[in-house]
């Protein structure tokens, strides 16, 4: 596949760091929207982060051909109904800060004690083939809303997830650690799979 590349619908230089470290065993150059030259307007009207991802990956397989993945990731806080759910880039602005936006969550959730501040990190990518056929993989990281945000490493909401299992936010993950239990890199390992069968033909 030395000569396959896999354009990766995202402007997000954290996003993409992950990215390429997990795929690295992938014998594919992997590239940015910016890196592949193209920007489309992307208007992300699914109900879903299936529907989100595959409405990404399509935007830019229209413009590029190959092979294009696509993520839709977000928070989900069980106290809070779900939200920010698949409007987590969007919760309170785009352009809003995440300073302010784990912030107001960790407020909203205040009142919560223990298990009722479950929360969990979803990620669904999706594939667009070069043939236009799509695959789907999602997968999720639990945790619990801390009580103040901890950690520099990661990006967004990573400060205000708490690991039990860990005993430290999400944003104080090492690298490895967190790619190995990431929402977003185990929904990864699994379309990396998906596309070893489809691009070589093996079994994994």
């Amino acid at each position: 596949m030395s000569d396959i590349k896999i354009v990766f619908a995202t402007g997000n230089d954290g996003k993409m760091k992950e990215i390429r470290e997990i795929l690295k065993d992938l014998d594919m150059d992997i590239l940015s929207m910016k890196e592949a030259g193209v920007d489309p307007v992307i208007i992300e009207n699914g109900s879903t982060f299936g529907e989100n991802a595959e409405i990404k990956a399509k935007a830019v397989w229209n413009l590029t051909g190959g092979i294009v993945l696509a993520d839709d990731s977000g928070l989900v806080v069980d106290y809070l109904n779900g939200e920010p759910g698949i409007y987590s880039s969007r919760y309170l602005g785009e352009d809003t800060s995440y300073a302010i936006k784990n912030q107001n969550i960790i407020d909203r959730v205040a009142d919560a004690k223990g298990q009722l501040r479950s929360a969990r990190f979803v990620c669904n990518i999706a594939a667009v083939l070069p043939d236009g056929h799509v695959l789907h993989a999602e997968e999720v990281m639990e945790g619990l809303i801390a009580e103040k945000p901890a950690g520099s490493g990661g990006f967004g909401y990573d400060p205000i997830v708490y690991i039990p299992e860990f005993g430290v936010t999400s944003a104080e993950l090492s690298m490895e650690q967190k790619n190995q239990i990431s929402h977003r890199g185990k929904a990864l390992e699994a379309i990396k799979e998906k596309l070893k069968i489809s691009c070589r033909g093996e079994a994994v």
